[in-house]
């Protein structure tokens, strides 16, 4: 195996040596005939066979060591201009293929090399970085799953055995039948947002834009949550502007709305208090979403909108991480704002921001 690469470098080296050789005797031999001739016709001097021959030799000797001297300075320049460089790349994008995306080449010196190796590094540099973040959200998206789905499946199985006792009251397997379901509905609504996040992620859902008008669409979501806000008797405010009109995608912003009040109502305590506010501010047309729950920290805001992360590391509180990460895909899809702000013990306030039928109208004219 040693002895490929060793004659591949001394074929290599050799025709390096056979390039310079003939340039160096085309240049030589031109410049030496012309001097000659100048030189013959000008002092008149008659040049015999043995000058000649003498000459040529010397002049071909002059040729094999300028040529070999040309040679061995091109090698070590490529040595440390070339050859250098790329094994650095050639040895990272080895880790990378292997699966080592903590890999970093060093930027190599812009006196001694060709400045566009420093721009394919800066590449591989940047392609390694999102490697391992992908890599990073790949293995904690498969921990996640495993863990959130390891929870509805034991509550699923624990009161499954119950259910098979024979001295179960009635009531008893009533409950029971509903713990079942309600871990069964648990699974189901994260499945479906896990492969909903995927598909926007790999963009598969494509917006499929109507006009229609934005306060009609929030209060149909909000009804939908009626019995909730009866049941903890929370008090509900609105004010919503009239004839606020967009163009969007119906449907994903639905998901938007809907996920933003299960949250307010989830994380509002009894008599607490759920505000909607919709106005239109120049060509904009701004959603509020308040509540008086238990509020998050800055610490926590900051990471509310990755899928998986819940502020009660317990996962005590109903959920599955996934809803505020669908509702920022969407949003980025539409090409829409979301922001929050916060107290903790105080409550939340979601704001979006969207672009309103008017002035997508005035672009388009």
């Amino acid at each position: 195996m040693s002895e490929k690469p060793r004659w591949s470098r001394f074929v290599r080296a050799f025709s390096h040596f056979m390039f310079f050789f003939f340039i160096v005797s085309f240049v030589i031999s031109c410049c030496t005939m012309l001097f000659v001739t100048v030189l013959s016709e000008s002092l008149e001097v008659t040049l015999t066979e043995e000058n000649v021959a003498a000459a040529a030799k010397l002049t071909f000797l002059n040729v094999v060591v300028i040529s070999l001297i040309f040679t061995v300075a091109d090698g070590i320049r490529r040595r440390f201009t070339v050859e250098r460089p790329a094994k650095q790349i050639v040895t990272a994008s080895e880790k990378m293929i292997a699966g080592d995306f903590n890999v970093r080449v060093k930027p190599v010196s812009k006196f001694m090399c060709d400045e566009n190796f420093n721009k394919i590094i800066d590449c591989i540099n940047q392609m390694a970085k999102e490697l391992s973040g992908v890599e990073t959200l790949r293995t904690d998206f498969v921990a996640n799953v495993s863990h959130e789905m390891k929870t509805p499946l034991a509550v699923m199985q624990n009161y499954a055995t119950l259910l098979q006792s024979e001295d179960l009251t009635e009531e008893q397997r009533r409950e029971y039948a509903r713990a079942i379901s309600s871990a069964c509905r648990h699974l189901s609504e994260m499945v479906s947002n896990v492969l909903k996040l995927s598909r926007l992620e790999n963009q598969q859902i494509y917006p499929k834009t109507e006009r229609y008008d934005l306060g009609e669409q929030l209060c149909e979501c909000l009804l939908q949550y009626e019995g909730v806000w009866e049941k903890k008797r929370i008090e509900i405010e609105t004010d919503i502007e009239d004839d606020v009109v967009i163009t969007a995608d119906r449907e994903l912003l639905s998901h938007v709305w809907s996920n933003l009040f299960s949250n307010a109502f989830k994380f509002t305590p009894d008599g607490g208090r759920v505000s909607l506010t919709l106005k239109k501010e120049g060509n904009l047309a701004i959603v509020r979403v308040a509540d008086t729950g238990i509020g998050i920290s800055s610490q926590v805001g900051e990471h509310i909108f990755e899928k998986f992360y819940q502020a009660d590391a317990s996962h005590a509180t109903k959920g599955n991480g996934l809803g505020l990460a669908l509702v920022k895909r969407i949003i980025d899809i539409t090409r829409a704002e979301i922001s929050v702000e916060s107290t903790l013990g105080k409550g939340s306030v979601f704001t979006v921001k969207l672009k309103t039928d008017g002035h997508e109208t005035e672009k388009n004219m």
